[in-house]
């Protein structure tokens, strides 16, 4: 059943996306008796939600408290992250996965631990699974919710503004109006040649955003996780993410789970539960690294270790040779907490969006948990924008951006990987793509190390540098501190 449009023709808030955060935006919205239209560029069965093996983090525990929750993502967030973010994330925490279970959730028992946790506070679902059972949920819940409609296989070319603010899309259908449009479209992980992203998660978002006038801040800060499958043996993958081969995730619980890092000769190196960053960096300081399995509990796992022995590995006998990989884009389109970019009447929610919440590190399972925080303020926000204004009204802001090739790929994992410094940085501010040059110049900008940003050539933090840097259309790029 499609929803009644808004007496003006369009929708009262548009979802670009189908993850777990333009679905949560969606229904919040929904329930609220808006109109809403989700546009999706693939299967709502398809997002890379559906990839996610963390879990949620909450303050569920009776020796937890969301301000020790706070605490945790601070410390990881190295002097980055915005106070108010963080506390409003893990406030909402417990009510979040609350609702969840009275959507039908069904989550594992007991809490698990991840790196830079003090507590164990992760709730999982499945084991290794928890996205994809809370992204089936979701999904079923959109499909059947009287008040959404949904549109798969639909590409957002442009945003469409009237004056200063946004009033909608053009798909390849033709435009859509709304008062409210939500961006949820993912991070720009696949950008770097190793990684454990689908090969689409490339920042379309971000560009759209910045065209139409939004501020983009953090690009510079990529999480490498640590533990992706190092595949030698594994052809180069074409258009399409096969699961199984090199850059498979093994997810962190692993590591909170009991497993062990070991180096060539067999031995321990690493804190197997410091901070990401610092385990990614101590890992490709070595020769190799393994990620050892045989003590653990790996029937809690069953899909993670049935697709390793299909790679051709037995995790009970052996090893798995593991390497960092691009994983989680921090950066993304400024927002307030709320959602609301620099445009009137677009948000953003997710991973495409930088609400300072992250710092410089992300919190490991803090990602899930900021698209169902996020993306319901960002729905919820969205509802007190005018009525639409009608798409021949607007004006058209987007741009044809080149195609990611292997080639470029290859240029960002060399010049913009785990370990950076200025003389491949600048390389990169010729590649072709609007948002590789602007990653190039925001890590030059960033003078520093710090978090997963880590530069050879400046390997300290600086106290000038925290803060976020900002990049603007028609601005140079600027220093700002978000309380």
């Amino acid at each position: 059943m499609s929803p009644k449009l808004h007496p003006s023709g369009g929708f009262d808030v548009l979802v670009v996306g189908g993850g777990i955060a333009g679905l949560t935006a969606a229904l919040a919205a929904a329930d609220e008796d808006a109109s809403v239209l989700v546009l999706a560029k693939g299967s709502l069965d398809s997002t890379n939600s559906y990839a996610a093996q963390g879990g949620v983090a909450a303050a569920v525990g009776a020796d937890d408290d969301p301000s020790l929750h706070a605490a945790d993502t601070v410390a990881a967030g190295r002097g980055l992250c915005r106070a108010s973010a963080v506390e409003q994330l893990a406030a909402e925490a417990p009510a979040r996965i609350v609702d969840l279970k009275e959507l039908g959730v069904a989550f594992d028992v007991g809490l698990g631990r991840e790196g830079g946790h003090s507590r164990s506070r992760i709730v999982h679902a499945g084991g290794a699974e928890t996205g994809r059972r809370i992204a089936d949920v979701l999904t079923a819940r959109v499909r059947a919710h009287p008040r959404i409609a949904v549109a798969e296989g639909e590409r957002v070319l442009a945003l469409v503004t009237a004056g200063d603010r946004c009033t909608g899309v053009v798909t390849g259908s033709g435009p859509v109006a709304a008062r409210g449009t939500v961006l949820a479209t993912g991070g720009y992980a696949a950008l770097w040649e190793r990684t454990t992203n689908p090969l689409g998660a490339v920042g379309q978002g971000l560009v759209l955003a910045y065209r139409a006038g939004a501020a983009l801040a953090d690009l510079e800060l990529v999480q490498f996780h640590p533990t992706a499958l190092l595949d030698a043996k594994a052809p180069p993958r074409g258009g399409e993410h096969v699961v199984g081969l090199d850059g498979f995730l093994l997810s962190e619980a692993l590591r909170g789970a009991g497993a062990t890092l070991l180096d060539e000769d067999g031995r321990r190196f690493v804190d197997e539960l410091a901070p990401r960053d610092v385990v990614a960096r101590a890992i490709a300081a070595h020769a190799s690294a393994r990620l050892d399995l045989r003590e653990i509990e790996r029937d809690r796992y069953p899909t993670l270790m049935a697709t390793l022995e299909r790679a051709g590995y037995d995790p009970a006998d052996e090893p798995i040779p593991v390497s960092p990989a691009a994983h989680y884009s921090i950066g993304g389109i400024a927002t307030d907490l709320d959602g609301r970019t620099r445009v009137p009447g677009l948000y953003a929610a997710g991973e495409c969006a930088s609400t300072g919440v992250h710092g410089a590190n992300r919190l490991a399972s803090n990602s899930l948990l900021e698209c169902l925080v996020f993306g319901r303020r960002a729905a919820l926000a969205a509802l007190v924008e005018p009525a639409p204004v009608p798409p021949s009204n607007g004006r058209v802001r987007g741009e044809v951006e080149p195609e990611v090739t292997p080639a470029v790929r290859r240029q960002l994992w060399r010049d913009a990987g785990l370990i950076r410094s200025a003389a491949g940085l600048e390389r990169l501010l010729a590649a072709p793509g609007l948002l590789v040059r602007l990653i190039a110049r925001s890590a030059l900008d960033r003078a520093e190390s710090r978090g997963v940003h880590f530069r050879e050539d400046f390997p300290a933090e600086s106290e000038a540098l925290a803060g976020h840097i900002v990049v603007r259309r028609g601005a140079a790029p600027g220093l700002e501190r978000w309380s």
